[in-house]
C-alpha cells in the first residue's frame, strides 16, 4: 500500500493528500496525530489549568534549587518525589490564585516597571550594563523567546503586588512597638551546666537482635547510592582564548577607533565672579545686573585683584570663599554658554560678560592642561587581553550554536561533535546524585545525568548552562549506571553498634541532666548537682548572644519568668548531642525608645513585617477558602 501511495503521490493527488492533512494541523495541531488531546491537568484554579508539564519543570527546578542551597548535604533520598511533587502543586496553586486575584483587581505590570526588572538582572548583562546580545543567549538557553519570558515576568510581578499592598497595610500601634521593643531587648541572667555524653560511653556489647533492628529501621542511610559514568563536552569561553589570534593590527584598530578612551581631553584651570538674574526677571531687571557685572569687571581692568572681587560680590556660594576658582573643569560639565566662553579664551584674560541660566558670569582661565592620549605601546597588552576575551566570546556563540545540532543529529555518541568543533570528550569516575568533582558538582549537570532522556533513553543531554554569569556550557551523555544497592550489615555491624552506644550514653546524659534540674528546683545548690563539673553562671545574655550555645539561650528565653529570688530551670539538648542543665535567676526587658521621627529608620520595623506577613498569610487563606480548585491526583514521576 505503501508503494502505491508512493507511485500516486504526484500532481493532484499529492496535493490532496496536503489538503487533509494540513486541515486538521490548522484546526486541532499535531496532537491530533500523535493522540495526545488536550494535556493531562494536575489542577484547577478557578477554571485556569496547572498542567503536568508545568508541574514536572517546576518539581525539576525545586530539585535543583535544593540541590544548591544545601551543596554537599543534599540527599535526594530524604525528598520522597511524591511529596516534593504534592508541595510544588500546593505552591503553584497558591500563585496561580494570586495572579487571577489581582488580574481581577485590576492589577498591572507597566513596560517601564518590566524592562527595569530585565535590566537588572546580572545574567543579562556585560561590564556591569545591559546586553541584548547576553539577554537573547541566556533565554535562547533555557528554551524561552523574550515574548514568553516577558509575558512570565509580568506574572510573577502581578503575583507580588498583592503580596505588597497586603502586607504594607498592617499599622503597629504604639503599645504594640512598646511591648515588641522589651521583649525584643530582653536580657536574661542564667547559670548553665554541661553533662557530656562521653561520661556514660562504655564498651558494654551490643547484641545481635538491637543491631539487626537498627539496621533495618535505618536501611537508607546504609545505602551505596545510584551512580553513573559520563563523557562530556564542556565549551568554555576562558579555554578558547588560547584558540584565538590576535594579530597587531587588530589590537591597532581598536586602538585607532577608541582614542576617547585611552585619552585625557583638555582641562582648564578656571575662576569666575557670578551676579545672578532671578529665572523670572524681566529684561529690565537682567539689564541692571548686566550694568553691575560690567562695573565689576571694569573694576578688574583698573587692577583689583580677581579673587578679592569675587570674594566680595560673587553671588555663588560654592567658589566665592575660594576666590571664585572652580578648579579644572572639562568639556561637557558645565553650563554650555559658560564653557564655549571658557574654551575659548586665552590664560590670564578676563571674559566679557557671560550670560547663562544662573545670570551673568566673568571668567578667568588660569592655566591650560592640553588633551592627551596614552601611547599605544602602553595599552598595547590591555587592548590586546580585550580582543583575545571578545574573539574567545564571538567563537564560543559560534561552537554554542553549532553544538546543540550535532549533538542532537548524533544523540548516542559525543565524538563526532567533540571532532567537528575541535573539543576534548572528557570522561568521570562513578558520580552520585550529589555532584562529582568540577563543573560535574554543579545541580544543573546532576539534573540532566539523572533525567529519563540521559540515564534510561540514552540520549546525548541538552546544552546545559552551570552558571548564568559564566560563558560555559555543558553536554553529557551515560556511559555506565549502577543502581543504589545496601552496604550487608556484617559491614557495618561496628558502625551500628557505635552509635548505639553513643545512643544510650545521649539518653543516660539527658536522664543525669533532668535528675540536676529536679534537684535545682528543690532547693539544691549548683554543688550538689555540678560536682566536678565547671557551671557557667551569672551571665546576663540577649537572645542572640553568641557566647552561650544557641540551645542554651533558647531555652532560657522559653523558661517562665522567675519569681522573686527564685529560678525557673529546664534542660537541653546541645548541638554536638551533650545535655545541659539552664537555671534562670532574673529577667531585665528592653528599652522602650521614643517613637522615631518620620523618615528615621525605627528599631520596632521588624515587628511591622512580621504583622503584616501574617495578615498576608490571612488573607491567603481566605482566597483559598474561597476558589474553586480541583486538584488532580499528580502522576509520581521517578528520577530529577
Amino acid at each position: 500500500m505503501l508503494q502505491q501511495i508512493h507511485d500516486r503521490a504526484k500532481g493532484w493527488f499529492a496535493w490532496l493528500i496536503i489538503i487533509l492533512i494540513s486541515i486538521p494541523f490548522a484546526l486541532w495541531g499535531i496532537q491530533s496525530y500523535v493522540g495526545g488531546g488536550s494535556e493531562p491537568v494536575a489542577a484547577l484554579v478557578n477554571g485556569q489549568e496547572i498542567t503536568e508539564r508545568d508541574l514536572d519543570q517546576r518539581v525539576q527546578s525545586a530539585r535543583i534549587q535544593l540541590r544548591e542551597r544545601l551543596g554537599a548535604a543534599y540527599d535526594p533520598a530524604q525528598y520522597d518525589d511524591k511529596r516534593l511533587r504534592l508541595e510544588v502543586l500546593e505552591e503553584m496553586i497558591r500563585e496561580t490564585l494570586l495572579t487571577d486575584v489581582a488580574a481581577r483587581m485590576g492589577l498591572r505590570v507597566s513596560d517601564q516597571e518590566l524592562r527595569g526588572r530585565i535590566m537588572a538582572e546580572p545574567a543579562f548583562q556585560r561590564d556591569g550594563r545591559f546586553d541584548a546580545a547576553s539577554y537573547e543567549q541566556v533565554l535562547q538557553y533555557q528554551g524561552l523567546s523574550p515574548a514568553m519570558f516577558e509575558a512570565q515576568q509580568r506574572r510573577e510581578i502581578v503575583g507580588t503586588q498583592l503580596i505588597r499592598a497586603v502586607a504594607g497595610s498592617e499599622l503597629v500601634t504604639q503599645a504594640e512597638r512598646e511591648q515588641y521593643q522589651r521583649l525584643v531587648g530582653q536580657q536574661r541572667e542564667l547559670a548553665w551546666l554541661r553533662v557530656p555524653v562521653s561520661r556514660f560511653l562504655t564498651d558494654e556489647p551490643i547484641d545481635d537482635q538491637a543491631i539487626s533492628a537498627y539496621y533495618e529501621a535505618n536501611a537508607a542511610r546504609f545505602e551505596v547510592p545510584e551512580q553513573v559514568k559520563l563523557d562530556y563536552l564542556v565549551l568554555d569561553a576562558a579555554a578558547l582564548a588560547g584558540r584565538t589570534t590576535v594579530a597587531e593590527e587588530d589590537i591597532r584598530r581598536v586602538y585607532d577607533a577608541n582614542q576617547a578612551r585611552f585619552g585625557q581631553p583638555e582641562r582648564r584651570r578656571v575662576r569666575h565672579i557670578l551676579l545672578t538674574v532671578p529665572p523670572d526677571a524681566d529684561a529690565a531687571a537682567a539689564a541692571a545686573v548686566l550694568a553691575e557685572i560690567q562695573g565689576v569687571r571694569k573694576r578688574l581692568a583698573d587692577g583689583e585683584a580677581f579673587d578679592v572681587v569675587a570674594k566680595a560680590v560673587s553671588k555663588d556660594p560654592g567658589s566665592a570663599s575660594q576666590g571664585g576658582s572652580l578648579g579644572e573643569i572639562e568639556k561637557g560639565i558645565m553650563d554650555p554658554a559658560f564653557e564655549q566662553s571658557a574654551f575659548a579664551l586665552p590664560v590670564g584674560e578676563v571674559s566679557e560678560p557671560v550670560r547663562s541660566r544662573f545670570g551673568y558670569h566673568l571668567i578667568e582661565v588660569e592655566s591650560i592642561t592640553p588633551a592627551a592620549i596614552k601611547p599605544f605601546a602602553e595599552v598595547q597588552e590591555q587592548l590586546r587581553g580585550e580582543v583575545a576575551k571578545q574573539k574567545a566570546e564571538a567563537l564560543f556563540y559560534d561552537l554554542g550554536e553549532r553544538l546543540p545540532n550535532l549533538v542532537y543529529e548524533t544523540s548516542d555518541s559525543l565524538a563526532p561533535a567533540a571532532k567537528e568543533l575541535g573539543l576534548e570528550v572528557q570522561h568521570s569516575d562513578w558520580v552520585g546524585r550529589k555532584g562529582g568533582e568540577g563543573v560535574l558538582k554543579h545541580p544543573k549537570v546532576t539534573a540532566a545525568a539523572f533525567s529519563e532522556e540521559v540515564l534510561n533513553e540514552h540520549r546525548n543531554s541538552d546544552l546545559i548552562e552551570p552558571e548564568k554569569e559564566v560563558l560555559q556550557t555543558v553536554v553529557l551523555r551515560v556511559v555506565d549506571h549502577r543502581e543504589a544497592s545496601a552496604r550487608p550489615l556484617a559491614e557495618v555491624r561496628d558502625e551500628i553498634a557505635a552509635d548505639l552506644r553513643k545512643e544510650r550514653a545521649k539518653k543516660a546524659a539527658a536522664a543525669e541532666a533532668a535528675s540536676g534540674a529536679e534537684k535545682l528546683r528543690g532547693g539544691a545548690d549548683w554543688a550538689a548537682v555540678a560536682g566536678d563539673t565547671k557551671v557557667e553562671e551569672g551571665a546576663l545574655i540577649g537572645r542572640t548572644d553568641p557566647k552561650v550555645p544557641a540551645p542554651v539561650r533558647t531555652l532560657a528565653f522559653t523558661l517562665p519568668v522567675p519569681p522573686t529570688g527564685g529560678a525557673s530551670v529546664g534542660t537541653a539538648t546541645l548541638e554536638d548531642g551533650d545535655a545541659a542543665i539552664v537555671r534562670v535567676t532574673k529577667v531585665e526587658d528592653g528599652k522602650v525608645e521614643p517613637a522615631p521621627k518620620p523618615g528615621a529608620p525605627d528599631p520596632a520595623a521588624m515587628l511591622s513585617q512580621l504583622m503584616g506577613r501574617q495578615a498576608y498569610d490571612a488573607v491567603l487563606k481566605d482566597m483559598l477558602q474561597r476558589a474553586k480548585i480541583e486538584r488532580k491526583t499528580p502522576t509520581v514521576r521517578e528520577g530529577g
